[in-house]
């Protein structure tokens, strides 16, 4: 999980694009993949910036392999 970091039990990375329309194409990308495994991220888009939390609320907020999954497929779309 390159360049993930774990704070109080949240996966979280930030992203960062070259505008606007290549960060929203991510985004779209994350949201099939999350839809997929039915774990959703929470998220924040700003211009060119995506960041992404992912925990897991029914396990009592805390990061579970389901994390760590989606994690490894949503950093796989920019490498």
């Amino acid at each position: 999980m390159k360049n993930w970091t774990t704070t109080n039990d949240t996966l979280y990375q930030k992203f960062k694009f070259k505008n606007f329309i290549e960060a929203w194409a991510f985004m779209s990308k994350v949201a099939l993949l999350a839809e997929k495994a039915n774990h959703h991220p929470e998220w924040k888009n700003v211009y060119n910036t995506v960041e992404i939390w992912l925990t897991t609320h029914d396990e009592g907020n805390t990061v579970t392999p389901a994390d760590r999954e989606l994690a490894e497929k949503i950093s796989a779309l920019v490498n």
